[in-house]
């Protein structure tokens, strides 16, 4: 059974899904089930480039990639930033490309308690909790 916000991936082929309406089936691509990407939130070796953190500037809210910047080269990059509501409602997220800054802003953003995430085109899914 699939969750909603769930991330899947094609090992084949590099499509990326996810879930806005969970189902019971299997999410195939290239005739292969995809690979269900699994949020990792440390890892000794990586998390300093990986999990995002949330610092503040008045009422805004930015959500840095990693406490040392995350390489955002042609071959290895962030794909996309997103800060999810804690019921799951509400969901902002920008998508970067090769030579972005990888940060995100929440100008004015009402929640005490939200989900970052964001997604490595190399080594996966990473998030934080942010609670104020």
């Amino acid at each position: 059974m699939t969750e909603k916000l769930e991330i899947y991936k094609c090992n084949v082929c590099g499509n990326i899904v996810e879930i806005i309406n969970p189902g019971a089936g299997e999410l195939v691509c290239c005739s292969v089930p995809m690979e269900h990407l699994e949020e990792k939130s440390s890892d000794e070796q990586m998390q300093e480039k990986h999990v995002p953190i949330v610092t503040i500037e008045g009422e805004n809210k930015t959500i840095r990639v990693g406490s040392i910047a995350h390489p955002m080269e042609q071959n290895h990059y962030i794909i996309f930033i997103e800060a999810i509501s804690p019921d799951k409602k509400y969901l902002k997220r920008k998508f970067l490309y090769p030579n972005e800054e990888p940060k995100m802003e929440l100008k004015s953003c009402g929640y005490d308690k939200f989900l970052a995430r964001e997604l490595c085109n190399i080594h996966g899914l990473w998030s934080s909790e942010y609670n104020n």
